[in-house]
């Protein structure tokens, strides 16, 4: 009886995704390579921040020279993220990806054996261009190789890479950098790159549905290039520059905005019919609320990673180490919020709803930034990492499901453009929040001094009282009546600079958390539980 019931047993059928595609029974080997190199692309954006300085005293270069290092890098990732899904078309998702890997490899090489700052800048740009791909193909291709039912545990995963990396990326860059040199933090890239291409070039296939791309929309890509290039280098420069005040800085804001604006126009113009940008799909009312979210989650998760480190270690007085050893409870939280996260909407009936844990991240996030915008000079390490743990425990809540949310309405080629969109707004909220943010904590820095010292004139009890114990304490160590008047004098003007500086950053953190009370709306725009269904567009 078993002979036969075996005998007349059925094969399997194969499964299938959304899109009608095999599946892959790689899938969980390829995960791994594909992570791997999301990773490395992001934590490049952040892993030179602290090298920089080294980089300068070798090259022979200025602070400002030094930072086209980072801004080279961001540059080129912007204008090259939203032509990705294109480009994915056009050369087939696995020439693609594995032609990315390949000119980010060789451009980390050769930016670790660059012997001049030209050399090093213009490598890294193609260091960020070959990252573009290693981002935005990655989280496209794991939405179409893996089933509905296991999205929640996989976008964990990548978030989990994603939003870990860049936090860890400064303490990585600072510990290589103190016990090797800065060419490592490039070189480190070629194993680990090698390891991850390795696995896609054996495993991952190429995607079922591609756009036609026989002509090129060459009109398209200038005004990309020139619209996100000067917006990215007003973003990165105008606050060192004063802004307006400067020329250039005025002249690229005009350029910018005439080629943006031309952009949306020829994109969406009938004439055109095919774009290098789809701003069709934007049509997705669930993609559109995405990406509004996404603008402010980069503003939060980049402006908390750069004001964070001056707040610790400008007023707090924490070592670089110390810095580091703070914000990492907050990276282990988001890893383990994202994998419950995962867990939760894991399956092919979610047990919460996407909506639902967006709304409690938000919760955690927007308390998180109250308590860091509460602090004082004389916070501590634990006062810190527990606001941080918070903080990250609401951006695993976050990440995943916005994700799921975001693609649960996008079918086939759409899903390439949605995610081309989606980390080009997560890239521009970072440039938006650290531009804003430097010129904000520079202006309230100003403005809390100023209210300080008004209160410091003769007459004032409190200042005649502070200054006379400490004029007192500093002749109790030996300090003659003059050395200790000017001595008490300095006390109270670094103790206002001090607490200028601390309120200005308090007042950073307030307005990341301001910002996410902003985009609150967008969340009850999402429809969860929408199923997947082909828009005319894509059917064609």
């Amino acid at each position: 009886m078993r002979m036969g019931s075996s005998a007349n047993a059925q094969p399997k059928a194969p499964q299938l995704n959304d899109d009608g595609e095999e599946l892959s029974p790689y899938r969980w080997i390829l995960l791994a390579g594909l992570i791997t190199t999301a990773i490395l692309e992001v934590l490049d954006t952040t892993i030179v921040n602290v090298s920089l300085p080294q980089m300068a005293g070798n090259l022979g270069s200025t602070p400002d020279e030094i930072g086209w290092v980072a801004t080279g890098y961001i540059l080129s990732n912007v204008i090259v993220l939203p032509m990705t899904a294109w480009l994915a078309s056009r050369f087939g998702r696995k020439r693609y990806l594995l032609g990315s890997i390949t000119l980010f490899l060789v451009a980390s090489f050769l930016c670790g054996t660059s012997r001049s700052l030209q050399e090093l800048v213009m490598w890294r740009i193609a260091q960020g261009a070959g990252g573009a791909a290693l981002i935005s193909t990655v989280q496209a291709t794991l939405r179409e190789i893996f089933p509905r039912e296991q999205q929640g545990m996989v976008q964990a995963i990548y978030v989990l890479g994603v939003i870990v990396a860049p936090t860890v990326g400064p303490t990585l860059g600072g510990w290589i950098t103190d016990n090797y040199n800065w060419p490592w933090i490039f070189f480190v890239n070629i194993p680990i790159g090698i390891w991850a291409m390795t696995i896609i070039y054996l495993f991952l296939t190429d995607a079922k549905h591609r756009m036609t791309t026989i002509n090129v929309d060459w009109q398209g890509i200038l005004l990309l290039a020139v619209g996100l290039g000067s917006l990215q280098y007003v973003l990165e420069e105008g606050n060192r520059n004063d802004w307006f005040q400067d020329v250039l800085i005025l002249r690229l804001a005009v350029i910018s905005a005439i080629a943006l604006v031309c952009l949306v126009w020829w994109e969406l113009s009938p004439r055109n019919t095919r774009p290098i940008v789809n701003f069709r799909v934007l049509h997705n009312r669930d993609l559109s609320a995405a990406l509004v979210l996404f603008l402010a989650l980069g503003f939060g998760l980049y402006g908390g990673i750069f004001i964070f480190p001056l707040f610790s270690q400008s007023v707090l007085g924490f070592t670089a180490t110390d810095t580091g050893l703070a914000l990492m409870p907050g990276g282990i939280a988001t890893g383990i919020s994202a994998i419950v996260a995962g867990r939760l909407l894991n399956g092919k009936k979610a047990l919460v709803s996407p909506r639902a844990l967006i709304l409690t991240g938000m919760t955690l996030y927007i308390f998180s930034m109250w308590r860091l915008g509460h602090l004082t000079s004389l916070s501590g390490e634990t006062d810190t990492q527990l606001a941080l743990i918070i903080r990250g425990a609401g951006l695993g809540l976050l990440f995943t499901p916005i994700n799921l949310a975001a693609f649960n309405s996008l079918k086939g080629v759409e899903i390439a453009q949605g995610a081309s969109m989606l980390n080009l707004c997560r890239q521009l909220g970072g440039s938006f929040g650290i531009a804003i943010l430097s010129t904000y904590l520079d202006n309230m820095r100003r403005f809390h001094r100023v209210d300080l010292n008004n209160n410091i004139y003769p007459s004032n009890p409190l200042l005649q009282q502070r200054l006379h114990a400490l004029q007192a304490m500093l002749m109790s160590h030996g300090y003659d009546l003059h050395k200790a008047q000017q001595g008490a004098l300095m006390i109270i003007v670094d103790t206002i600079q001090k607490q200028a500086a601390t309120m200005s950053y308090n007042d950073g953190f307030l307005l990341i958390g301001i910002a996410t009370v902003a985009v609150l709306p967008m969340v009850f725009l999402l429809r969860s539980g929408t199923k997947p269904s082909a828009s005319s567009e894509m059917a064609h």
